[in-house]
């Protein structure tokens, strides 16, 4: 029988009769002729319920037991979401990651799947199982124990599965109904997207659309896994929600596709660096040692000594989430201190925004900066980095003006036009 993976995030489990719902639409697809693999979340808020006893009993956790602690919100809901299909007739049975088994490194609360085997989840498929109810986020480390994946792991798992086991498509039930140009409570004149390609969607996840996780993306991409976002409170059909698929399957693509933004961003520049070769490695290079995530990167002449020492020193700017810039500067201080590189001043702005337009019609079409730049002009709107690449021009702008700037850019693209 061909198969489909359904995947039912938190807000869709989040209590019985969610889950009841749930199943009923999981019924709909095996009465259609599916074999389903359906993931589970842990039912909403249950996951930081877990977090905060491990982090109230042990302050300096033990990873592996956070994670046989963490792991057990999703065991609960697969076992639920299982006894509820019984219920209603359908052969079901919960699998928890080791039982599958779910292979992954022993990264862990951040491991990274090695292999999912199809043979025993196969085998209970021939012996008359329809629907395989799978706990999303966890795995099985090569230590034997158990490990999870991190944030927006149960879409992760959704994907992987869906490719290990050459699903039709990947069904991800979530709160909303799709994916939008936009976020429809920054501007009303959002529109549903019926298709979106990989690339599109992978940069719109990356810069802060939050619909699906970046992992989940860029897996289903490398696989070519057509995934669809749908809402798990609305009736839905083969035509409900927006499919992320490869570009191919688009007929003709707008320009620009999407608008995005991401609120919590921050703009560092560090003053008069020496000028020379190896620099950026040498400020870069600590950066990632600390974990913190460089975004949008700036070298420009220093207006400082420039007349004194023309060539010879230079500004960085870059950004990086706002809760990281404690850990940036702690970096660059320990840098300095260290004799690896020198700077007279460290200047941080928290009060920026990143808005991004994302569209593969960019690949094509010429004047798109120039579109964008204009837009944000003429609402006074002063741009203070500006980075692209081959789908996506994203500038740092004050923060007070993000949602201005999103309007705008809708606008001035006509996003709200098919």
């Amino acid at each position: 029988m061909p198969l489909l993976v359904m995947k039912f995030g938190g807000t869709s489990v989040a209590d019985l009769d969610r889950i009841k719902n749930a199943a009923l639409k999981v019924q709909r697809e095996v009465e259609r002729g599916y074999d389903v693999i359906v993931i589970v979340s842990a039912m909403s808020g249950k996951t930081n319920e877990l977090v905060g006893w491990v982090e109230a009993t042990s302050p300096l956790f033990d990873a592996r037991e956070y994670d046989a602690v963490v792991a057990s919100g999703e065991n609960v809901t697969a076992g639920l979401m299982a006894l509820t299909l019984q219920e209603l007739g359908v052969p079901a049975r919960s699998w928890q990651g080791w039982q599958v088994p779910i292979n992954t490194t022993s990264q862990h609360s951040a491991a990274r799947f090695v292999s999912i085997p199809r043979q025993n989840i196969d085998q209970k498929f021939a012996e008359g199982m329809r629907v395989a109810v799978v706990a999303g986020f966890q795995g099985l480390g090569t230590d034997n124990r158990i490990t999870t994946l991190g944030r927006g792991g149960s879409d992760t798992t959704a994907v992987a599965f869906a490719a290990a086991f050459g699903a039709e498509r990947c069904d991800i039930y979530t709160d909303v109904d799709g994916v939008y140009t936009t976020d429809p409570r920054i501007t009303s004149k959002a529109r549903k997207l019926k298709k979106i390609a990989f690339e599109e969607m992978l940069e719109l996840a990356s810069l802060g659309a939050k619909v699906l996780q970046t992992r989940s993306v860029e897996l289903a991409m490398r696989y070519k896994v057509r995934l669809r976002v749908l809402s798990s409170f609305e009736e839905t059909d083969e035509n409900s929600g927006t499919l992320v698929c490869d570009e191919d399957e688009i007929m003709e693509s707008k320009v620009v596709n999407g608008v995005a933004y991401s609120r919590e961003e921050a703009k560092i520049t560090l003053v008069t660096v020496e000028d020379r070769p190896g620099i950026s490695a040498a400020i870069f290079a600590p950066l990632a040692e600390a974990g913190v995530n460089v975004d949008m990167i700036v070298q420009n002449i220093s207006e400082k000594d420039y007349e004194d020492h023309p060539g010879s020193v230079t500004d960085m700017t870059f950004s990086c989430p706002v809760n990281q810039v404690a850990r940036a500067r702690k970096a660059m201080e320990d840098a300095k201190a260290a004799g690896h590189i020198a700077y007279d001043d460290l200047v941080v702005d928290t009060e920026v925004a990143k808005v991004s337009v994302v569209g593969i019609g960019m690949r094509s079409h010429a004047g798109v900066a120039a579109r964008m730049f204009k837009a944000l002009a003429d609402e006074n709107i002063n741009i203070k980095v500006i980075s692209t690449s081959e789908i996506k021009i994203s500038v740092l702008i004050d923060r007070k003006y993000m949602e201005l700037a999103v309007q705008a850019l809708h606008d001035a693209f006509e996003l709200e036009k098919p």
